[in-house]
């Protein structure tokens, strides 16, 4: 088989040093592999394979080597000035950020939603915001089977979202990252205002399943909210369908859609929970019920895990799908 060269922007963060751990454990064929990072983090030395390695200093002949693949997790700025840099030197980026996510000849994918849209690509294939990569997932094949008219989004999101700054405000109850305490706390508030008076992270999750999903009938809402969760992100979905639908078909397409499982047993207490879907690379999804308030309306409960599947388990599979091309 062969092997490639890969390059990883950020690897001392939080999506970064998960992107090696998913690496490692999906045995991804690598032959030579770079860690760049900030000036700050220059010169720490990274574990990967049982092997040692000294984080680089990022900078414009970073890339100035023979690179297959860039991973991107060190946010849009850093994106926005090396990733076409990148792309010049023959090297396909994979970008965790949202720069080039609404770009009409950047795909945004999702492996088990959209897989062909990477033969799209001119060089940068976007991940998706987190909280859309486990809502699309079972809202793929609702949509191909019930035709999606209407999502109401509302999020759960833990605070490993915002990276290790969210983490140390959520355990040393401090008030540092947010803009007000998280512990015991819940914050109506992801990402910076808009006019509209949407967050970024809302107008995310609407323009992103529009585009992954190809439809931009669909009416979409959403209020996203941090909460005092460590790891997994859940997001409440009201659907409303086009077309009929009986229960057990639901559960069907959603059971025979690879990477969700459906856990939904309230006679004994048996949903998604945080607790439960961290450390998995699955969708998990629950609490399926009709929403008797309109015709042909649904309630779904999903869960996943933010760091892996909602960030550095789907870039990993973006670089499988690649290298089966």
């Amino acid at each position: 088989m062969r092997k490639y060269n890969v390059a990883v922007i950020g690897a001392t963060g939080l999506v970064g040093s998960t992107i090696l751990k998913i690496l490692e454990e999906r045995n991804f064929p690598i032959d030579h592999i770079y860690f760049l990072s900030s000036k700050k983090s220059a010169g720490n030395q990274i574990v990967f394979k049982d092997n040692e390695y000294t984080v680089e200093e990022l900078n414009e002949d970073s890339f100035n080597k023979d690179i297959d693949f860039a991973f991107f997790a060190a946010g849009g700025t850093v994106s926005e000035k090396y990733a076409n840099i990148a792309v010049d030197k023959g090297i396909r980026v994979i970008d965790n950020s949202s720069i080039y996510r609404m770009e009409e000849e950047v795909p945004l994918v999702v492996p088990e939603v959209n897989p062909d849209e990477i033969f799209n690509s001119r060089g940068i294939i976007s991940n998706p915001n987190c909280s859309t990569i486990q809502s699309v997932l079972p809202l793929k094949p609702l949509h191909d089977n019930f035709k999606i008219k209407r999502i109401i989004f509302s999020t759960y999101q833990a605070v490993s979202g915002s990276g290790l700054g969210g983490i140390k405000d959520l355990e040393d109850g401090q008030i540092e990252f947010y803009p007000y305490q998280i512990q015991g706390n819940a914050l109506p508030h992801i990402d910076s205002f808009l006019e509209n008076g949407y967050t970024k992270e809302e107008m995310k999750m609407i323009n992103e399943t529009k585009k992954i999903l190809k439809d931009d009938s669909i009416k979409i809402t959403a209020t996203t909210v941090r909460v005092p969760v460590k790891h997994c992100h859940s997001v409440s979905v009201n659907l409303e369908f086009e077309r009929t639908f009986e229960l057990e078909d639901v559960y069907k397409v959603l059971e025979q859609f690879d990477g969700v499982i459906v856990k939904d047993d309230v006679q004994n207490n048996k949903y998604p929970m945080p607790l439960d879907v961290e450390g998995s690379d699955k969708v998990y999804v629950g609490r399926i019920r009709r929403d008797f308030s309109l015709d042909n309306g649904l309630n779904l409960w999903i869960v996943a895990d933010n760091i892996r599947k909602g960030a550095a388990t789907n870039a990993v599979q973006i670089a499988e799908l690649l290298i089966k091309d």
